[in-house]
């Protein structure tokens, strides 16, 4: 072993359970077989104080179903990792993280469950009704719920009390946000399943099973889908698989199924978005993680936005946020074949302006040096072509995998050429979507910012000129900045919210805390810093809001890491409510559940009732695996 193996930390219980499986149906031999596998393969990136290291600690994979586990080592992101191992060493690896046989995890279907609606209710006729459908209410991506579609005051959030929760069964990680339209409540989690939920008590009317985990919100289109005639509404959204999906929103059924991208490392993990007859899709990318394989091709992933025609699912365009096509540069000390360029993952949902024709979006860090220009951007497209049409670079030179640092302890030789990084940030992807804005005088502004904590206004008729910048880091009652990401770099991971006052940042610093700015200048309007982190002790839990803001008239939503989801006044920031997800719940579906870290989506708000995952199991997060619904008491 890599150390004692007291250098996890198991709790008490833990290491109850490790006994009791050394003298189970897995057997001694085969735990320490998948041990011995873990160690030559895993340990250097998953144990406790790996140098360095993002990824997930062994603990934290230990909260995932032994199915999940084996499913990334042998079809997903940690595929290349996995090379060389064999069927028995991927079952024994699987069974060792998690201390859990295979076949133990839950079923997810709705037929398992105990609470199915007594029957079925159709959408309405009219989704101009719809009260949250996919990432933001509407296409600026401001996440701004008028009054009446949220049907609930500032005055009335501290009243706010949970109606009811639903347990994802075999789910680990609640990272999709719920969509609510025509009291229907749509969800879905790592565990593959989606759901059709009634908004008011949590019964289901139907369950579909994807191919991998879903991170996307689902979103709700005018059918009919090509050659159905029948089918009035249709639910779209993707995987982690890089598929897209179309199913009858009204039962579930399966109507068309499309890959967008076939690199192994694809992902969608941004929502989709439905304009007319065209669905928009992100396509982002955990090829990253392969870096410091000393024997994987790196890299080849470029990031991209595809549009598919809505009935069909046939595509229409498909452009990628790199233009030139990855090509041969030179061979690892291991005889590895290296590519480039790479990179730019597209994290975050599209922001449509209509009235343009034009499509705004964000792009991740690039995976070789030198960068493209393009990474770590805000580009614009046409809607009808895909022609690219201007771009903005917020952080040139950011080439960055994991297990590479800014000092001559890089694991790899596939680590991007060190004297062609930036070296005031790394790892700064441009994931939140770009808000479109109008302000008082007609004029729009797009509002875009990202993990290095720079917040531009760019004016979308000019090709992306800058109207106003600010720095999160530079703000009056914000703490000193530290380089590239970590505990002071007041980054935003997936987004602010904007009303017509202000645009509100929760900030990715392990303080927590959210910003508020103005929308005419970007100076501070009001800065409130996150309370005592929820933690009790535990190692890797801090008070990093993550999550992406959600703002009513009077009250902006933000979660934290630590499990708190709290409001907060839009006039000063004073807390008005929180609520600690972190907890076990009874759940209406009679399925095992408890909260973890929030991250990721915000919440939902629409007909009176808060929506909000707890359970955003990934890199460092807490696992969980339920959905909260809130209302005024």
């Amino acid at each position: 072993m890599n150390g004692d193996i007291d250098c996890f930390k198991l709790s008490v219980g833990t290491w109850l359970v490790m006994a009791l499986l050394l003298t189970s149906s897995l057997g001694r031999a085969q735990m320490l077989r998948g041990q011995m596998s873990y160690e030559e393969k895993c340990a250097v990136c998953h144990s406790f104080g790996a140098a360095g290291s993002r990824a997930p600690t062994r603990d934290t994979l230990g909260e995932f179903t032994p199915e999940r586990v084996l499913e990334v080592i042998t079809n997903g992101v940690m595929k290349s990792e996995a090379e060389g191992l064999t069927d028995e060493q991927k079952r024994g690896i699987a069974e060792y993280i998690t201390l859990r046989p295979l076949g133990s995890s839950a079923k997810g279907g709705a037929s398992s469950m105990k609470n199915q609606c007594s029957a079925s209710k159709a959408i309405g006729e009219h989704l101009e009704r719809a009260l949250w459908n996919g990432w933001s209410p509407d296409h600026s991506n401001a996440r701004f719920q008028s009054s009446g579609a949220a049907g609930i005051t500032a005055d009335q959030v501290p009243r706010l009390k949970l109606k009811w929760a639903f347990g994802f069964p075999g789910a680990t990680s609640a990272y999709a946000q719920p969509t609510v339209v025509d009291g229907h409540t749509f969800a879905s989690s790592d565990a593959g399943y989606v759901y059709s939920l009634a908004a008011d008590s949590g019964c289901i009317y139907w369950s579909f099973s994807a191919s991998a985990g879903v991170r996307t919100p689902i979103i709700i289109g005018d059918g009919p889908a090509r050659g159905m005639a029948n089918v009035r509404r249709i639910a779209y959204f993707g995987d982690v698989r890089a598929n897209v999906y179309a199913l009858d929103a009204d039962t579930g059924r399966l109507l068309w199924k499309a890959q967008v991208e076939r690199h192994p490392q694809a992902r969608i993990t941004g929502g989709l978005v439905l304009e007319g007859d065209r669905l928009l899709i992100p396509v982002s990318s955990l090829e990253e993680l392969s870096g410091n394989d000393s024997h994987y091709e790196c890299c080849t992933f470029r990031g991209s936005v595809v549009a598919l025609e809505a009935s069909s699912g046939n595509q229409i365009w498909k452009t990628y946020t790199i233009q030139d096509e990855p090509k041969p540069t030179r061979k690892s000390a291991s005889g590895a074949q290296l590519w480039g360029p790479a990179g730019g993952a597209v994290w975050n949902t599209p922001t449509v302006d209509t009235e343009r024709g034009e499509v705004y979006f964000g792009t991740g860090n690039a995976y070789t040096s030198p960068a493209a220009a393009t990474t770590d951007s805000v580009m614009a497209l046409d809607l009808r072509s895909g022609r690219i049409l201007w771009w903005h670079q917020v952080v040139a030179q950011d080439a960055w995998l994991i297990g590479c640092g800014r000092d001559d302890r890089a694991r790899t030789d596939h680590c991007p050429d060190r004297n062609l990084q930036n070296s005031s940030y790394f790892d700064v992807d441009m994931a939140a979507s770009p808000i479109l804005h109008q302000l008082p005088d007609g004029k729009r502004i797009l509002i875009t910012t990202g993990e290095a904590g720079l917040v531009n206004a760019l004016d979308p008729a000019h090709e992306g000129r800058v109207v106003w910048t600010a720095d999160l880091g530079r703000m009056p009652t914000q703490l000193p900045r530290g380089p590239g990401q970590g505990e002071n770099q007041p980054g935003v991971a997936f987004g602010g919210a904007v009303d017509e006052r202000a645009a509100y940042f929760p900030l990715e610093r392990h303080e927590g805390g959210i910003t508020a700015i103005n929308l005419l200048t970007g100076k501070e309007l009001w800065h409130t810093l996150g309370p005592k982190p929820n933690c009790n002790g535990e190692r890797g839990c801090n008070a990093e809001q993550q999550s992406a803001a959600t703002v009513i008239p009077g009250a902006v939503f933000s979660g934290a890491r630590d499990g708190m989801l709290r409001a907060y006044s839009t006039r000063d920031g004073k807390i008005l409510w929180e609520f600690n997800t972190k907890q076990s719940f009874e759940t209406v579906n009679g399925v095992v559940a408890k909260g973890g870290g929030l991250g990721g989506p915000g919440v939902t708000v629409a007909g009176g009732m808060v929506f909000s995952n707890s359970g955003y199991g990934v890199l460092q997060g807490t696992p969980g695996n339920v959905l909260l619904a809130f209302g005024v008491k």
